[in-house]
Protein backbone atom coordinates (compact mmCIF):
# COMPACT_ATOMS: atom_id res chain seq x y z
CA UNK A 1 0.00 0.00 0.00
CA UNK A 2 1.56 3.77 -0.92
CA UNK A 3 2.28 5.35 2.06
CA UNK A 4 0.88 9.01 2.58
CA UNK A 5 2.87 11.66 3.14
CA UNK A 6 2.29 14.37 5.52
CA UNK A 7 2.41 17.67 4.10
CA UNK A 8 2.54 20.74 6.66
CA UNK A 9 -0.25 23.99 6.27
CA UNK A 10 1.94 26.88 4.33
CA UNK A 11 2.84 29.46 7.34
CA UNK A 12 0.83 32.71 7.22
CA UNK A 13 2.37 35.61 7.18
CA UNK A 14 0.78 38.58 8.97
CA UNK A 15 2.16 42.29 7.95
CA UNK A 16 1.62 45.06 10.31
CA UNK A 17 -0.49 48.09 9.24
CA UNK A 18 1.79 50.92 8.26
CA UNK A 19 1.39 54.00 10.49
CA UNK A 20 -0.97 56.82 8.29
CA UNK A 21 1.83 59.67 7.37
CA UNK A 22 -0.77 62.28 6.56
CA UNK A 23 -3.05 64.38 9.12
CA UNK A 24 -5.95 65.23 6.77
CA UNK A 25 -9.21 66.95 8.58
CA UNK A 26 -12.06 64.12 9.69
CA UNK A 27 -14.77 63.98 7.09
CA UNK A 28 -18.28 64.12 8.64
CA UNK A 29 -20.63 61.57 8.41
CA UNK A 30 -23.53 62.40 5.56
CA UNK A 31 -27.35 62.30 6.74
CA UNK A 32 -27.88 59.39 4.71
CA UNK A 33 -24.76 57.32 6.17
CA UNK A 34 -26.32 58.43 9.52
CA UNK A 35 -29.99 57.08 9.09
CA UNK A 36 -28.39 53.90 7.47
CA UNK A 37 -26.01 53.50 10.19
CA UNK A 38 -29.48 53.78 13.01
CA UNK A 39 -31.00 51.01 11.62
CA UNK A 40 -27.92 48.61 11.66
CA UNK A 41 -27.43 49.57 15.57
CA UNK A 42 -31.38 48.76 15.84
CA UNK A 43 -31.29 45.94 14.02
CA UNK A 44 -28.50 44.48 16.07
CA UNK A 45 -30.14 45.59 19.10
CA UNK A 46 -33.50 43.71 18.30
CA UNK A 47 -31.32 40.44 17.13
CA UNK A 48 -29.04 40.95 20.94
CA UNK A 49 -32.61 41.18 22.75
CA UNK A 50 -33.97 38.09 20.71
CA UNK A 51 -30.93 36.34 22.10
CA UNK A 52 -31.52 37.54 25.40
CA UNK A 53 -34.86 36.28 25.33
CA UNK A 54 -33.48 33.20 24.22
CA UNK A 55 -31.36 32.99 26.82
CA UNK A 56 -34.03 33.98 29.85
CA UNK A 57 -34.50 31.96 32.87
CA UNK A 58 -38.17 30.63 30.97
CA UNK A 59 -35.75 29.26 27.72
CA UNK A 60 -33.70 27.14 30.33
CA UNK A 61 -36.36 25.97 32.48
CA UNK A 62 -38.31 24.88 29.02
CA UNK A 63 -35.83 23.13 27.95
CA UNK A 64 -35.59 21.32 31.86
CA UNK A 65 -39.13 20.44 31.35
CA UNK A 66 -38.75 19.26 27.94
CA UNK A 67 -35.56 16.89 29.25
CA UNK A 68 -37.55 15.70 32.08
CA UNK A 69 -40.36 14.55 29.61
CA UNK A 70 -37.97 12.71 27.60
CA UNK A 71 -36.73 10.83 30.59
CA UNK A 72 -40.03 9.64 31.28
CA UNK A 73 -39.87 7.49 28.30
CA UNK A 74 -37.46 5.58 30.31
CA UNK A 75 -38.74 4.96 33.64
CA UNK A 76 -36.54 3.78 36.37
CA UNK A 77 -39.30 1.13 37.16
CA UNK A 78 -37.13 -0.65 33.88
CA UNK A 79 -34.31 -0.89 35.82
CA UNK A 80 -36.28 -4.05 38.42
CA UNK A 81 -37.46 -5.38 35.52
CA UNK A 82 -33.97 -6.90 33.99
CA UNK A 83 -31.17 -7.03 35.82
CA UNK A 84 -30.01 -8.08 32.62
CA UNK A 85 -26.42 -7.47 31.30
CA UNK A 86 -25.15 -5.48 29.56
CA UNK A 87 -27.19 -2.08 29.83
CA UNK A 88 -25.85 -0.86 26.67
CA UNK A 89 -28.08 -3.78 24.78
CA UNK A 90 -31.31 -2.20 25.59
CA UNK A 91 -31.53 1.70 24.89
CA UNK A 92 -34.16 1.95 27.30
CA UNK A 93 -32.67 0.44 30.42
CA UNK A 94 -29.29 2.43 29.52
CA UNK A 95 -31.07 5.73 28.94
CA UNK A 96 -32.89 5.05 32.40
CA UNK A 97 -29.84 4.32 34.10
CA UNK A 98 -27.63 7.17 33.36
CA UNK A 99 -30.14 9.76 33.50
CA UNK A 100 -32.11 9.16 36.31
CA UNK A 101 -28.43 8.67 37.81
CA UNK A 102 -27.43 12.37 36.95
CA UNK A 103 -30.84 13.71 37.30
CA UNK A 104 -32.86 14.87 34.07
CA UNK A 105 -30.27 17.70 32.88
CA UNK A 106 -29.26 17.80 29.33
CA UNK A 107 -25.31 16.53 28.83
CA UNK A 108 -24.51 18.06 25.33
CA UNK A 109 -27.05 20.67 24.24
CA UNK A 110 -27.71 23.72 25.52
CA UNK A 111 -30.85 26.29 24.33
CA UNK A 112 -28.67 27.27 21.53
CA UNK A 113 -28.09 23.55 20.49
CA UNK A 114 -25.45 21.16 20.69
CA UNK A 115 -21.52 22.04 22.93
CA UNK A 116 -18.46 21.41 20.99
CA UNK A 117 -18.15 18.42 22.76
CA UNK A 118 -21.30 17.17 20.95
CA UNK A 119 -19.28 18.10 17.57
CA UNK A 120 -16.86 16.14 18.03
CA UNK A 121 -19.00 13.04 19.27
CA UNK A 122 -21.17 13.57 15.85
CA UNK A 123 -18.13 13.68 13.89
CA UNK A 124 -16.53 10.29 15.22
CA UNK A 125 -20.04 8.66 14.27
CA UNK A 126 -20.35 9.85 11.22
CA UNK A 127 -16.70 8.47 10.51
CA UNK A 128 -16.95 5.27 12.30
CA UNK A 129 -16.89 3.28 9.42
CA UNK A 130 -13.00 3.94 9.08
CA UNK A 131 -12.46 1.47 11.88
CA UNK A 132 -15.09 -1.09 9.84
CA UNK A 133 -17.97 -0.34 12.43
CA UNK A 134 -21.36 0.62 10.68
CA UNK A 135 -22.50 4.40 11.64
CA UNK A 136 -26.15 3.34 11.45
CA UNK A 137 -25.87 1.52 14.18
CA UNK A 138 -25.86 4.78 16.01
CA UNK A 139 -28.38 6.08 14.37
CA UNK A 140 -26.29 8.46 12.61
CA UNK A 141 -30.03 9.95 11.12
CA UNK A 142 -31.98 10.58 13.66
CA UNK A 143 -28.45 12.77 15.37
CA UNK A 144 -28.62 14.76 12.00
CA UNK A 145 -32.01 15.14 11.76
CA UNK A 146 -32.44 16.78 15.02
CA UNK A 147 -29.07 18.72 15.34
CA UNK A 148 -29.96 21.91 13.82
CA UNK A 149 -33.61 22.20 15.97
CA UNK A 150 -33.54 24.50 18.31
CA UNK A 151 -37.19 23.34 19.66
CA UNK A 152 -36.93 22.37 23.34
CA UNK A 153 -38.39 18.75 22.82
CA UNK A 154 -36.46 17.92 19.72
CA UNK A 155 -33.02 19.12 21.90
CA UNK A 156 -34.21 16.79 24.66
CA UNK A 157 -34.45 13.99 22.12
CA UNK A 158 -31.10 14.97 20.69
CA UNK A 159 -28.93 14.25 24.22
CA UNK A 160 -30.87 11.74 24.81
CA UNK A 161 -29.52 10.26 21.33
CA UNK A 162 -26.14 11.33 22.32
CA UNK A 163 -25.80 9.54 25.33
CA UNK A 164 -26.73 6.56 24.08
CA UNK A 165 -24.72 6.69 20.54
CA UNK A 166 -21.42 7.59 22.45
CA UNK A 167 -21.60 4.65 25.34
CA UNK A 168 -22.63 2.31 22.68
CA UNK A 169 -19.54 3.34 20.63
CA UNK A 170 -17.54 3.28 23.56
CA UNK A 171 -18.62 -0.48 24.35
CA UNK A 172 -18.25 -1.76 20.85
CA UNK A 173 -14.56 0.18 20.07
CA UNK A 174 -13.46 -1.42 23.80
CA UNK A 175 -15.40 -4.88 23.91
CA UNK A 176 -16.85 -5.37 20.32
CA UNK A 177 -20.11 -5.27 19.10
CA UNK A 178 -22.86 -7.00 21.11
CA UNK A 179 -24.73 -8.03 17.89
CA UNK A 180 -21.96 -10.45 16.78
CA UNK A 181 -23.41 -11.77 20.22
CA UNK A 182 -26.74 -11.88 19.60
CA UNK A 183 -26.61 -13.32 15.78
CA UNK A 184 -24.91 -16.69 17.26
CA UNK A 185 -24.46 -16.43 21.15
CA UNK A 186 -22.76 -20.02 20.69
CA UNK A 187 -19.54 -18.56 18.33
CA UNK A 188 -19.70 -14.77 19.72
CA UNK A 189 -20.11 -15.55 23.46
CA UNK A 190 -17.01 -13.89 24.19
CA UNK A 191 -17.70 -10.66 22.09
CA UNK A 192 -18.93 -7.80 24.44
CA UNK A 193 -18.56 -6.93 27.99
CA UNK A 194 -21.51 -7.89 30.17
CA UNK A 195 -20.13 -5.93 32.68
CA UNK A 196 -19.78 -2.63 31.27
CA UNK A 197 -21.03 0.19 33.20
CA UNK A 198 -22.51 3.22 30.76
CA UNK A 199 -22.70 5.44 33.78
CA UNK A 200 -18.81 5.08 34.43
CA UNK A 201 -17.92 5.05 31.37
CA UNK A 202 -20.03 8.36 30.09
CA UNK A 203 -18.55 9.94 33.26
CA UNK A 204 -14.95 9.04 31.92
CA UNK A 205 -15.92 10.42 28.74
CA UNK A 206 -17.04 14.23 30.20
CA UNK A 207 -13.95 14.19 33.24
CA UNK A 208 -11.27 14.25 29.83
CA UNK A 209 -10.39 17.45 29.01
CA UNK A 210 -10.03 16.54 25.02
CA UNK A 211 -12.92 14.19 24.34
CA UNK A 212 -11.40 13.47 20.75
CA UNK A 213 -7.89 12.03 22.01
CA UNK A 214 -9.87 9.82 24.84
CA UNK A 215 -12.22 8.52 21.56
CA UNK A 216 -8.86 7.84 19.90
CA UNK A 217 -7.61 5.35 22.65
CA UNK A 218 -10.73 3.19 22.74
CA UNK A 219 -9.37 1.26 19.39
CA UNK A 220 -6.61 -1.42 19.97
CA UNK A 221 -3.55 0.32 20.02
CA UNK A 222 -1.28 -2.45 18.27
CA UNK A 223 0.19 -2.16 14.59
CA UNK A 224 -2.01 -5.72 13.79
CA UNK A 225 -5.61 -3.56 14.32
CA UNK A 226 -3.77 0.16 12.73
CA UNK A 227 -2.13 -1.63 9.71
CA UNK A 228 -5.59 -3.41 9.07
CA UNK A 229 -7.53 0.01 9.36
CA UNK A 230 -5.14 1.74 6.41
CA UNK A 231 -5.82 -1.45 4.30
CA UNK A 232 -9.30 -1.16 4.88
CA UNK A 233 -9.33 2.33 3.31
CA UNK A 234 -7.03 1.01 0.33
CA UNK A 235 -9.45 -1.68 -0.48
CA UNK A 236 -12.40 0.42 -0.17
CA UNK A 237 -10.81 2.97 -3.23
CA UNK A 238 -10.95 -0.07 -5.08
CA UNK A 239 -14.67 -0.69 -4.40
CA UNK A 240 -15.31 2.90 -6.50
CA UNK A 241 -13.38 1.26 -9.55
CA UNK A 242 -15.36 -0.37 -12.51
CA UNK A 243 -11.78 -2.04 -13.57
CA UNK A 244 -11.48 -4.91 -11.69
CA UNK A 245 -11.43 -8.09 -14.03
CA UNK A 246 -13.22 -11.49 -13.66
CA UNK A 247 -11.20 -14.24 -14.29
CA UNK A 248 -12.99 -16.94 -16.10
CA UNK A 249 -12.71 -20.95 -15.26
CA UNK A 250 -10.51 -23.34 -16.60
CA UNK A 251 -8.02 -25.79 -17.22
CA UNK A 252 -4.80 -25.32 -14.50
CA UNK A 253 -2.25 -23.02 -16.08
CA UNK A 254 1.13 -24.61 -15.53
CA UNK A 255 4.70 -21.78 -15.93
CA UNK A 256 5.64 -22.02 -19.04
CA UNK A 257 2.24 -22.64 -21.05
CA UNK A 258 -0.25 -20.13 -23.11
CA UNK A 259 -3.60 -19.54 -21.77
CA UNK A 260 -5.68 -15.92 -23.06
CA UNK A 261 -6.55 -15.56 -19.29
CA UNK A 262 -2.85 -14.90 -18.49
CA UNK A 263 -3.61 -11.44 -19.82
CA UNK A 264 -6.56 -10.47 -17.08
CA UNK A 265 -4.61 -12.06 -14.39
CA UNK A 266 -1.68 -9.87 -15.23
CA UNK A 267 -3.84 -6.99 -14.82
CA UNK A 268 -5.26 -8.08 -11.79
CA UNK A 269 -2.04 -8.32 -9.95
CA UNK A 270 -1.14 -4.96 -11.06
CA UNK A 271 -4.18 -3.37 -9.69
CA UNK A 272 -2.75 -4.34 -5.86
CA UNK A 273 1.26 -3.64 -7.25
CA UNK A 274 1.89 -7.64 -7.23
CA UNK A 275 3.09 -7.34 -10.68
CA UNK A 276 4.04 -4.28 -13.19
CA UNK A 277 2.38 -5.46 -16.35
CA UNK A 278 4.04 -5.18 -19.82
CA UNK A 279 3.00 -5.27 -23.59
CA UNK A 280 5.39 -8.25 -24.55
CA UNK A 281 3.76 -11.70 -24.65
CA UNK A 282 0.42 -11.15 -22.50
CA UNK A 283 -0.60 -14.66 -23.04
CA UNK A 284 2.59 -16.55 -21.87
CA UNK A 285 3.23 -17.52 -18.63
CA UNK A 286 6.59 -16.23 -18.52
CA UNK A 287 8.97 -16.77 -15.58
CA UNK A 288 8.38 -13.11 -13.97
CA UNK A 289 4.03 -13.88 -14.10
CA UNK A 290 4.72 -17.40 -12.33
CA UNK A 291 7.11 -15.65 -9.53
CA UNK A 292 4.28 -12.84 -9.07
CA UNK A 293 1.42 -15.67 -8.99
CA UNK A 294 4.08 -17.50 -6.04
CA UNK A 295 4.08 -14.45 -4.19
CA UNK A 296 0.40 -13.68 -4.62
CA UNK A 297 -0.51 -17.16 -3.73
CA UNK A 298 1.98 -17.13 -0.75
CA UNK A 299 0.15 -14.00 0.54
CA UNK A 300 -3.49 -15.62 0.53
CA UNK A 301 -2.58 -18.77 1.84
CA UNK A 302 -2.40 -21.18 -0.56
CA UNK A 303 0.88 -24.03 -1.98
CA UNK A 304 3.26 -21.02 -3.42
CA UNK A 305 4.01 -24.06 -6.78
CA UNK A 306 2.95 -20.97 -9.32
CA UNK A 307 0.40 -23.15 -11.28
CA UNK A 308 -2.72 -21.39 -11.65
CA UNK A 309 -5.70 -23.79 -10.62
CA UNK A 310 -9.08 -23.10 -8.95
CA UNK A 311 -8.20 -21.83 -5.45
CA UNK A 312 -5.80 -19.49 -6.58
CA UNK A 313 -8.70 -18.20 -9.39
CA UNK A 314 -11.23 -17.80 -6.22
CA UNK A 315 -8.61 -15.62 -4.82
CA UNK A 316 -7.89 -13.62 -7.79
CA UNK A 317 -11.63 -13.27 -8.28
CA UNK A 318 -12.46 -12.40 -5.05
CA UNK A 319 -13.98 -8.75 -5.33
CA UNK A 320 -13.49 -5.30 -3.61
CA UNK A 321 -16.13 -5.64 -1.74
CA UNK A 322 -15.62 -9.02 -0.20
CA UNK A 323 -12.05 -8.27 0.88
CA UNK A 324 -13.34 -4.87 2.58
CA UNK A 325 -15.73 -7.51 4.38
CA UNK A 326 -13.37 -9.59 5.40
CA UNK A 327 -10.34 -6.81 6.58
CA UNK A 328 -13.69 -5.71 8.74
CA UNK A 329 -14.13 -9.00 10.10
CA UNK A 330 -10.62 -9.04 11.06
CA UNK A 331 -11.15 -5.98 12.78
CA UNK A 332 -13.80 -6.68 14.80
CA UNK A 333 -12.05 -9.89 16.02
CA UNK A 334 -9.26 -7.75 16.89
CA UNK A 335 -11.54 -5.38 19.33
CA UNK A 336 -13.15 -7.73 21.23
CA UNK A 337 -10.18 -9.56 22.27
CA UNK A 338 -7.62 -7.92 24.82
CA UNK A 339 -6.21 -4.86 23.35
CA UNK A 340 -3.33 -4.82 25.49
CA UNK A 341 -0.49 -7.55 23.99
CA UNK A 342 2.48 -6.46 25.93
CA UNK A 343 5.75 -5.77 25.16
CA UNK A 344 6.89 -9.66 24.80
CA UNK A 345 4.85 -12.25 24.50
CA UNK A 346 3.43 -15.21 21.93
CA UNK A 347 0.95 -14.60 19.45
CA UNK A 348 -0.82 -17.78 17.44
CA UNK A 349 -2.78 -17.44 14.17
CA UNK A 350 -5.30 -20.29 13.93
CA UNK A 351 -6.25 -19.40 10.18
CA UNK A 352 -2.62 -18.96 8.80
CA UNK A 353 -1.00 -21.62 10.87
CA UNK A 354 1.63 -19.27 12.21
CA UNK A 355 2.90 -18.67 15.33
CA UNK A 356 4.98 -15.51 16.55
CA UNK A 357 7.53 -14.94 19.69
CA UNK A 358 7.45 -11.29 20.56
CA UNK A 359 10.06 -9.64 22.40
CA UNK A 360 9.82 -5.72 23.03
CA UNK A 361 7.58 -5.38 20.17
CA UNK A 362 10.23 -7.44 17.67
CA UNK A 363 9.37 -10.96 16.31
CA UNK A 364 12.14 -12.80 17.32
CA UNK A 365 10.91 -16.32 16.52
CA UNK A 366 8.31 -17.62 13.74
CA UNK A 367 7.15 -21.08 12.88
CA UNK A 368 4.79 -23.41 11.45
CA UNK A 369 1.95 -24.96 13.79
CA UNK A 370 -1.00 -27.37 13.14
CA UNK A 371 -4.52 -26.31 14.62
CA UNK A 372 -7.56 -28.20 15.66
CA UNK A 373 -10.00 -30.19 12.96
CA UNK A 374 -12.92 -28.33 11.47
CA UNK A 375 -14.97 -30.43 14.20
CA UNK A 376 -12.64 -30.07 17.04
CA UNK A 377 -11.63 -25.72 16.37
CA UNK A 378 -8.74 -24.49 18.35
CA UNK A 379 -10.72 -21.43 20.69
CA UNK A 380 -9.67 -17.93 20.48
CA UNK A 381 -8.00 -16.70 23.15
CA UNK A 382 -5.96 -14.70 25.46
CA UNK A 383 -4.10 -16.09 28.96
CA UNK A 384 -0.88 -16.41 30.33
CA UNK A 385 1.69 -19.43 30.02
CA UNK A 386 2.54 -20.43 34.07
CA UNK A 387 4.34 -23.41 33.55
CA UNK A 388 6.49 -25.73 30.98
CA UNK A 389 5.91 -29.79 31.32
CA UNK A 390 9.29 -31.49 30.04
CA UNK A 391 8.83 -35.05 28.65
CA UNK A 392 5.12 -34.93 29.82
CA UNK A 393 2.52 -37.69 30.38
CA UNK A 394 -0.60 -37.38 28.42
CA UNK A 395 -3.62 -38.41 29.85
CA UNK A 396 -5.90 -39.11 27.08
CA UNK A 397 -9.24 -37.10 26.89
CA UNK A 398 -12.83 -38.95 27.40
CA UNK A 399 -14.00 -38.10 24.19
CA UNK A 400 -10.68 -39.41 22.85
CA UNK A 401 -11.28 -42.37 24.56
CA UNK A 402 -14.80 -42.99 23.15
CA UNK A 403 -13.94 -41.93 19.92
CA UNK A 404 -11.24 -43.59 18.85
CA UNK A 405 -9.24 -46.15 21.34
CA UNK A 406 -12.37 -47.90 22.38
CA UNK A 407 -13.18 -48.92 18.74
CA UNK A 408 -8.97 -49.83 18.59
CA UNK A 409 -9.42 -51.38 21.45
CA UNK A 410 -12.31 -53.83 20.18
CA UNK A 411 -10.55 -54.91 17.01
CA UNK A 412 -6.70 -55.07 18.91
CA UNK A 413 -6.86 -55.66 22.56
CA UNK A 414 -2.97 -54.67 22.31
CA UNK A 415 -3.83 -51.36 21.40
CA UNK A 416 -3.22 -49.39 24.48
CA UNK A 417 0.43 -51.42 25.10
CA UNK A 418 1.26 -50.88 21.15
CA UNK A 419 1.28 -47.09 22.09
CA UNK A 420 2.71 -46.97 25.66
CA UNK A 421 -0.75 -46.01 27.30
CA UNK A 422 -1.04 -47.24 31.03
CA UNK A 423 -4.74 -48.04 31.93
CA UNK A 424 -5.90 -47.00 35.49
CA UNK A 425 -9.39 -47.43 37.31
CA UNK A 426 -11.06 -43.88 37.47
CA UNK A 427 -9.51 -40.10 37.32
CA UNK A 428 -8.78 -39.93 41.17
CA UNK A 429 -5.60 -39.78 43.35
CA UNK A 430 -5.90 -43.43 44.43
CA UNK A 431 -6.77 -44.86 41.31
CA UNK A 432 -5.80 -48.79 40.59
CA UNK A 433 -3.83 -49.43 37.59
CA UNK A 434 -4.99 -52.21 35.19
CA UNK A 435 -4.24 -54.56 32.49
CA UNK A 436 -5.31 -53.61 29.45
CA UNK A 437 -5.16 -57.03 27.94
CA UNK A 438 -7.52 -58.70 30.38
CA UNK A 439 -10.50 -56.75 29.73
CA UNK A 440 -13.45 -57.81 27.64
CA UNK A 441 -13.80 -54.47 25.80
CA UNK A 442 -16.34 -55.99 23.69
CA UNK A 443 -18.84 -55.40 26.56
CA UNK A 444 -17.84 -51.70 27.86
CA UNK A 445 -20.12 -48.58 26.36
CA UNK A 446 -18.56 -45.19 25.68
CA UNK A 447 -19.93 -44.52 28.95
CA UNK A 448 -17.90 -46.87 31.06
CA UNK A 449 -14.75 -45.77 28.91
CA UNK A 450 -15.01 -42.15 30.09
CA UNK A 451 -14.70 -43.40 33.27
CA UNK A 452 -11.10 -44.99 33.13
CA UNK A 453 -7.91 -42.55 32.79
CA UNK A 454 -5.76 -43.53 30.24
CA UNK A 455 -1.99 -41.83 30.00
CA UNK A 456 0.63 -42.32 27.55
CA UNK A 457 3.83 -42.11 28.92
CA UNK A 458 6.89 -39.80 28.42
CA UNK A 459 8.87 -40.68 24.91
CA UNK A 460 9.10 -40.43 21.49
CA UNK A 461 5.96 -41.93 21.07
CA UNK A 462 3.68 -39.40 23.41
CA UNK A 463 1.62 -37.27 21.37
CA UNK A 464 2.56 -34.25 23.04
CA UNK A 465 6.28 -34.65 22.15
CA UNK A 466 9.22 -33.41 24.14
CA UNK A 467 7.33 -30.67 26.17
CA UNK A 468 3.87 -28.57 26.39
CA UNK A 469 3.17 -25.19 27.46
CA UNK A 470 0.36 -24.92 29.99
CA UNK A 471 -1.96 -21.82 30.29
CA UNK A 472 -4.44 -23.17 32.58
CA UNK A 473 -7.86 -21.99 30.69
CA UNK A 474 -11.32 -23.95 30.54
CA UNK A 475 -10.53 -25.09 27.39
CA UNK A 476 -7.81 -27.33 28.05
CA UNK A 477 -6.07 -26.43 25.24
CA UNK A 478 -2.32 -25.60 25.45
CA UNK A 479 0.95 -25.79 22.99
CA UNK A 480 3.09 -28.61 22.31
CA UNK A 481 5.55 -30.80 20.44
CA UNK A 482 4.41 -33.82 18.23
CA UNK A 483 5.95 -36.80 17.33
CA UNK A 484 4.50 -36.11 13.51
CA UNK A 485 6.74 -33.31 12.46
CA UNK A 486 6.29 -34.30 8.52
CA UNK A 487 2.78 -32.77 8.80
CA UNK A 488 4.30 -29.52 9.15
CA UNK A 489 5.31 -29.55 5.34
CA UNK A 490 1.92 -29.50 4.34
CA UNK A 491 0.01 -26.17 3.63
CA UNK A 492 -3.25 -26.57 5.17
CA UNK A 493 -2.74 -27.87 8.70
CA UNK A 494 -5.80 -28.38 10.45
CA UNK A 495 -4.91 -31.91 12.13
CA UNK A 496 -5.38 -31.63 15.96
CA UNK A 497 -8.58 -31.72 18.55
CA UNK A 498 -7.81 -28.24 19.17
CA UNK A 499 -4.49 -27.98 20.91
CA UNK A 500 -1.62 -26.69 19.21
CA UNK A 501 1.47 -28.50 17.87
CA UNK A 502 4.58 -26.48 17.47
CA UNK A 503 7.30 -27.27 14.99
CA UNK A 504 10.23 -25.80 16.82
CA UNK A 505 9.46 -26.54 20.76
CA UNK A 506 12.52 -26.58 22.12
CA UNK A 507 13.16 -23.12 20.28
CA UNK A 508 10.08 -21.80 21.86
CA UNK A 509 11.01 -23.27 25.09
CA UNK A 510 14.02 -21.42 25.15
CA UNK A 511 12.28 -17.89 24.52
CA UNK A 512 10.12 -18.57 27.33
CA UNK A 513 12.60 -19.59 29.98
CA UNK A 514 15.26 -16.73 28.79
CA UNK A 515 12.66 -14.44 29.31
CA UNK A 516 12.67 -16.00 33.04
CA UNK A 517 16.93 -16.60 33.40
CA UNK A 518 19.37 -15.78 30.94
CA UNK A 519 21.25 -18.70 32.44
CA UNK A 520 18.96 -21.09 30.08
CA UNK A 521 20.71 -22.18 26.95
CA UNK A 522 19.82 -24.91 23.99
CA UNK A 523 22.63 -27.07 26.02
CA UNK A 524 20.91 -27.23 29.14
CA UNK A 525 17.27 -27.89 27.93
CA UNK A 526 18.30 -30.93 25.44
CA UNK A 527 20.03 -32.39 28.19
CA UNK A 528 17.18 -32.36 30.34
CA UNK A 529 14.87 -33.74 27.33
CA UNK A 530 17.65 -36.63 27.23
CA UNK A 531 16.96 -37.47 30.33
CA UNK A 532 13.37 -39.09 28.94
CA UNK A 533 12.06 -37.74 33.14
CA UNK A 534 9.26 -35.65 33.71
CA UNK A 535 10.50 -32.21 34.52
CA UNK A 536 7.78 -29.03 35.17
CA UNK A 537 9.54 -25.59 35.16
CA UNK A 538 6.92 -22.80 36.64
CA UNK A 539 8.01 -19.13 34.79
CA UNK A 540 8.54 -16.77 37.58
CA UNK A 541 6.88 -13.90 34.82
CA UNK A 542 3.89 -15.76 33.00
CA UNK A 543 4.50 -15.13 29.14
CA UNK A 544 0.99 -13.34 27.70
CA UNK A 545 -0.35 -16.04 25.15
CA UNK A 546 -3.03 -14.11 22.44
CA UNK A 547 -4.56 -17.43 19.84
CA UNK A 548 -6.53 -15.30 17.21
CA UNK A 549 -8.46 -15.85 14.28
CA UNK A 550 -6.98 -13.30 11.84
CA UNK A 551 -7.66 -14.22 7.99
CA UNK A 552 -6.54 -10.49 6.93
CA UNK A 553 -3.26 -9.50 8.11
CA UNK A 554 -0.48 -6.56 7.25
CA UNK A 555 3.00 -7.91 7.63
CA UNK A 556 6.01 -5.01 8.68
CA UNK A 557 6.57 -4.19 5.26
CA UNK A 558 2.67 -3.02 4.35
CA UNK A 559 1.95 -6.36 2.79
CA UNK A 560 -2.16 -7.34 3.10
CA UNK A 561 -2.19 -11.18 3.54
CA UNK A 562 -5.34 -12.91 3.54
CA UNK A 563 -6.01 -16.66 4.28
CA UNK A 564 -7.65 -19.24 3.96
CA UNK A 565 -11.20 -19.18 6.54
CA UNK A 566 -10.43 -22.93 7.74
CA UNK A 567 -13.44 -22.95 9.86
CA UNK A 568 -15.29 -20.81 7.77
CA UNK A 569 -16.12 -17.90 9.99
CA UNK A 570 -15.98 -14.89 8.01
CA UNK A 571 -19.49 -15.29 5.79
CA UNK A 572 -21.38 -15.62 9.25
CA UNK A 573 -19.26 -12.78 10.78
CA UNK A 574 -19.77 -10.35 8.01
CA UNK A 575 -23.47 -11.41 7.75
CA UNK A 576 -23.74 -10.06 11.15
CA UNK A 577 -23.22 -6.56 10.25
CA UNK A 578 -26.20 -6.56 8.61
CA UNK A 579 -28.04 -7.32 12.20
CA UNK A 580 -29.70 -4.16 13.68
Amino acid sequence: MAKETFQPPATAVFLKPKPRQDRRPTRQPSPGFVSWFLIVVSSLLLLAANRLAAQSPDAEEELARAMTEEIACYPIELLDFHKQKPLISVKELCLAAIYQERGARPLWVGINGPDQRADIILNRLQNSNQDGLDPTDYEIERLESLWSSRKPADLARLDAQITYSLVKYIHDMSYGEMKFRHSDPALYGEVGNDQFDPLQALEIARAIPDIDVYLDTLAPQHSYYQRLKKALQYYREFEQRSDWPAIPAGPLIRPGKNDERLAAIQYRLSLTEDFETSSAEPENYHERLVTAVQSFQKKNGLQPDGIVGAQTLAMLNRTPAELVGTIRANMARWRWQSHQLGNTYIMVNIASFSLKAVRDNQVVHEMPVIVGKFQHQTPILSDHIKYLDFNPYWNVTPSIARDEDLPALKLNPNHLIDRHVRLFSNWREDAVELDSTTIDWKSISRSQMSNFKLRQDPGPWNALGRVKFVFPNHHSVYLHDTPTQNLFETASRSFSHGCIRVSKPLVLALFCLGEQNNSWTVEIIDKMVSTGERKVVSLRSSIPIHINYQTAWVDNNEIIHFNSDIYDRDARLIKAFETK
